[in-house]
């Protein structure tokens, strides 16, 4: 399994990589990541379809927040961690059944192709907003 994530994650790197400098997803790209990625890769085109990537830059702080609106609840995303707060990050990718889930990999395109909203909002905001993206189900009560 480890093999064939690497293998993934190349692939998906090469095709960030070729539609950085092209702007945009080729037919061909398409079709080699849905081969690869199948649902995953169709939930996240959708997610960006949809502009449901968004970043939000804290000011003046500068600090930055990635976030992708799912069904149930929006995603903190931690790219350089490769990192999510949803169930099938915590189910499938740490017990390393797949690399990533589709709201990583949504991000991943975003941010190779500008394709997300930028929000920008003040410092004060933060702490809310955090322990917001950090609740684990819409049941949990904030305080």
């Amino acid at each position: 399994m480890i093999a064939s994530n690497n293998f993934e994650i190349e692939t998906l790197n090469a095709v960030c990589r070729q539609a950085k400098i092209s702007g945009k997803l080729s037919g061909e790209n398409i079709n080699e990541l849905y081969e690869l990625f199948g649902q995953r890769f169709t939930k996240a085109l959708d997610a960006l379809k949809e502009n449901r990537v968004k970043k939000y830059v804290f000011n003046p702080s500068t600090r930055v927040v990635w976030i992708v609106i799912g069904r149930e609840r929006d995603y903190l995303i931690i790219p350089e961690a490769e990192y999510c707060t949803c169930d099938d990050f915590y189910f499938r990718v740490l017990d390393k059944k797949i690399h990533m889930c589709y709201h990583l990999f949504a991000q991943k395109i975003a941010q190779n192709l500008g394709w997300f909203e930028i929000i920008d909002t003040n410092d004060r905001n933060y702490d809310m907003l955090m322990k917001e993206w950090k609740k684990t189900s819409d049941k949990d009560e904030i305080y």
